[in-house]
């Protein structure tokens, strides 16, 4: 066969088919775009369905593929989920609510949610708060306590720790500086 006899990418039965085309099977495109999606980054299941739909492979070939790809372990959202948050709450030093509404974005089930970040030790958590507060702390001085507890509060809140840790955590290290608080116990109580 010559080599402009050959189906050209998309055409034929490979796994690189249209998946629209009638000729190609279905369940190989669905396994090549999976297996592509999975070697550049872990993915959920619900976020390998998504991708799948978008590309036009039927219902049912994803749903074999899917359920192949779980039953032999290339898909695990408990896995996926209890290193998600390792990873993040290590790395960015995010909260335990920050966490579970990154996973239930990427369609992980409420109780493997649950699971995963509750796997995450309270005292670790407040540690790291801390850690997150020493460190913008010096950006800070100079400023009125008041923003610095505004700014220090907000950083927190945004990485989905709640008020009262926030200010807690704020408030501790403003008194470890030397900051006179007394005046912010309304704005921290």
């Amino acid at each position: 066969m010559r080599r402009d006899e050959f189906p050209g990418p998309r055409q034929g039965r490979g796994p690189d088919a249209d998946p629209r085309d009638p000729d190609a099977d279905p369940e190989a495109v669905a396994r090549a775009i999976c297996l592509r999606l999975l070697t550049m980054a872990p993915k959920t299941r619900a976020q390998l369905a998504d991708a799948l739909r978008k590309r036009g492979v039927p219902e049912e070939a994803a749903h074999a593929v899917l359920e192949r790809f779980s039953e032999v372990g290339l898909i695990d959202d408990e896995a996926f989920s209890a290193a998600w948050v390792s990873s993040r709450h290590h790395g960015r030093g995010l909260a335990r609510r920050a966490l579970a509404q990154e996973l239930r974005h990427r369609g992980v089930d409420e109780e493997t949610v649950q699971d995963a970040v509750g796997r995450l030790d309270p005292d670790q958590e407040v540690e790291t708060a801390r850690m997150l507060v020493a460190r913008r702390l010096a950006a800070t001085r100079g400023a009125d306590p008041r923003a610095r507890t505004r700014r220090l509060v907000g950083m927190l809140a945004r990485k989905g720790y709640s008020p009262g840790l926030a200010f807690r955590v704020v408030r501790e290290a403003l008194e470890t500086e030397g900051c006179d608080v007394d005046d912010l116990h309304e704005e921290i109580d």
